[in-house]
């Protein structure tokens, strides 16, 4: 027996910030149009390279591992977009996902798991000496990706 092919989605890596909810408000107009679900993707990444990244949901003297710190602040960045953005249905019925890794890589992989037509991406935009220091994500995936990547500018 043939193995059913997966219907197509669009894959939404979001980092929690303004930047990646317009890209998950465009990725919800363009689902619209292709009639595909979207996924919608945190990658838990190494602490080290952003110490402060999670901090602002763990509480003094309180241990929380990374990943319940990361899943609390990926359910409450989808309730709120969800909340400003009723008229989206698609938004409630998108799969979310939880992976830990290397952004890139594990975005890589995710989108080759579940059978991504596309990925739309959020960028800050960074420039000089802070884009030399960190990279870019988003560049990186648009180098490297063997599917089409629209990446969303910071509105300005």
């Amino acid at each position: 027996m043939a193995e059913r092919p997966i219907k197509p989605v669009i894959l939404v890596p979001v980092d929690f910030s303004p930047t990646s909810k317009t890209a998950l408000l465009e990725a919800c107009e363009l689902a619209l149009c292709l009639k595909n679900p979207i996924v919608v993707l945190h990658v838990v990444h190494d602490p080290g390279a952003m110490p402060s990244y999670y901090a602002n949901m763990v509480k003094k003297k309180h241990l929380v591992r990374i990943e319940d710190a990361a899943q609390e602040m990926f359910d409450s960045f989808m309730a709120t977009v969800i909340k400003e953005n009723p008229e989206l249905k698609l938004l409630k019925k998108a799969q979310r996902m939880l992976v830990t890794g290397i952004p890139v890589t594990r975005i890589l992989q995710v989108g080759e798991k579940v059978n991504a037509r596309m990925v739309v991406m959020g960028s800050r935009g960074l420039t000089g000496l802070q884009h030399v220091m960190q990279g870019s994500v988003a560049q990186q995936v648009v180098q490297l990706c063997p599917i089409p990547v629209t990446v969303v500018k910071a509105e300005k």
